[in-house]
């Protein structure tokens, strides 16, 4: 694939042009490691690292121009000045493979919590109703009829890894996509020119204010989803849903549970593996059988089950599937080994998103609630005292531990967490500060008795955990059955 230089300056349209644009483009990079001979770089600022101190090194490699944000005096390649390098990579990444997103359906999910869930149910009604998703989420990437699991933590690629999926995508006969936009995705305009149709909202609290700054730049974010999707689904049931209404473009249906919404779940029946309601629609009325536990799957589900019907799924064929629906990775998980009391992974990171998960799991425990979780390091800290009141409130025994702390020291992250537990009133009998995880996990299962439920809140999915700049491997739920095993629980 190729472009010329000069057709590209024309996508981008710079404010000034150092030098002639002239010659082949054959690569784009914002990442200098990633330069080839042939490649237009991208000089893009980062929160830790500057894509402009590193043009020399692209050049060296043998860019054969930069995208910048100010003249770099040195370069012996052409310059494209710009206001914004990473709104230029979106704009070029776009054109270069072949603008995708006008082939495809486009369904964008944006929340604080439920968007890989929401995905994934969405992705197998779609699917149940005959049409060729594919998805792109914090679990998995799906193109053609297959599912690769993302190793990245960014939920929302970079615009240029986007465009790829999506043109991928198109390759493969995917008719539309289900995916996640986060908050940094839209504020970064990782999503631009994604063209979305659908825009959905889940429930949004309060997170990542460590790069928003107030939860008002947060919600604004997120609201670039309905501000620029034709349609917007939207939970009536949570608190921000009347602020997303008046950012709505055009159409909007809801959906709920204890509000009157367009989509309703009525005369809800839960147990441990799931919940029975009845489906409240426009056209449609019936009942649904969901396999997750959890008031908010059903909040989940009834907005997988508005994609579906937006989509042209029937209603019977959307229920029918939602029946047999598979769990997701790393939410509400449970670990079996034969052992006479439950564990539970779930991806559970904030207060809200804990608070829910304890309520969840607690009319369905017999004994104690152990919780086990930390907090993410250079993220949202105001979470943390939040989080541990929360589990301090609904379990009976609090295990606070390390969760990626990144550059910060995990135990000023863990005491901030037990503070807020300790203003809740847990006591030094109901409350444990164990900063390394593995021993935190073993320490849970070797406490638990029959009838217990140990939750292993956090890390979901996720397959490593960062201390300083280091990703080590690491999974809860293979740390889990490892435990189980050591304490003489073994799968059969």
């Amino acid at each position: 694939m190729s472009m010329g230089l000069g057709a590209l300056t024309d996508v981008i349209g710079p404010e000034r042009v150092v030098g002639i644009p002239v010659g082949e483009v054959t690569a784009l990079a914002y990442d200098s490691r990633r330069v080839e001979p042939g490649t237009l770089f991208f000089a893009v600022p980062g929160v830790h690292v500057d894509g402009h101190d590193f043009a020399h090194v692209a050049v060296e490699s043998g860019a054969i121009g930069l995208v910048v944000e100010h003249e770099l005096p040195d370069a012996s390649v052409p310059q494209l000045v710009v206001d914004r390098s990473r709104r230029a990579l979106a704009d070029v990444a776009d054109a270069w493979f072949g603008r995708p997103s006008e082939k495809l359906a486009v369904i964008g999910i944006t929340g604080t919590d439920g968007k890989t869930t929401t995905s994934f149910l969405a992705v197998e009604l779609l699917r149940a109703g005959g049409r060729t998703p594919g998805m792109v989420g914090t679990v998995a990437v799906d193109i053609g009829d297959e599912r690769t699991p993302n190793h990245d933590r960014n939920t929302t690629p970079e615009s240029l890894e986007l465009q790829e999926l999506l043109a991928r995508m198109v390759e493969a006969g995917n008719e539309c996509v289900v995916m996640e936009a986060t908050s940094h995705g839209l504020a970064l305009e990782r999503t631009r020119n994604c063209r979305f149709d659908v825009g959905v909202v889940t429930s949004v609290t309060s997170e990542h204010l460590e790069f928003h700054g107030s939860v008002e730049s947060y919600r604004a974010a997120k609201a670039r989803l309905v501000e620029e999707a034709p349609l917007a689904i939207l939970n009536a049931d949570d608190d921000a849903f009347t602020f997303f209404r008046s950012r709505a473009r055009q159409r909007v249906l809801t959906y709920g549970i204890d509000t009157d919404a367009d989509l309703r779940a009525t005369d809800l029946v839960a147990d441990a593996d799931g919940t029975r309601f009845r489906l409240v629609g426009p056209d449609w009325s019936g009942p649904i059988s969901l396999p997750m536990p959890g008031r908010f799957n059903v909040s989940n589900a009834l907005a997988a089950l508005a994609i579906a019907h937006v989509e042209g799924v029937a209603w019977e064929v959307a229920a029918s599937a939602l029946a047999s629906a598979a769990g997701v990775p790393g939410r509400m998980e449970r670990i079996r080994a034969g052992q006479p009391f439950a564990v539970v992974v779930d991806y559970a990171h904030t207060a809200d998103s804990l608070a829910k998960v304890l309520r969840t799991l607690r009319p369905v425990t017999r004994g104690r609630l152990i919780a086990v979780f930390g907090s993410a390091g250079e993220r949202d800290s105001t979470k943390r005292p939040a989080m541990g009141r929360a589990a301090a409130e609904l379990a009976d025994l609090v295990i606070v531990t390390d969760e990626d702390p990144r550059l910060e020291d995990s135990r000023v992250i863990n005491e901030a967490i037990a503070g807020g537990a300790r203003a809740a009133g847990a006591t030094d009998a109901s409350l444990a500060v164990i900063d390394d995880r593995r021993e935190a996990i073993n320490h849970a299962i070797g406490l638990a008795r029959e009838g217990d439920v140990v939750l292993l809140a956090g890390k979901g999915h996720e397959a490593s955990i960062f201390y300083g700049r280091e990703k080590r491997p690491w999974d809860d739920r293979v740390v889990a059955r490892q435990a189980l095993a050591a304490a003489g629980w073994r799968t059969t």
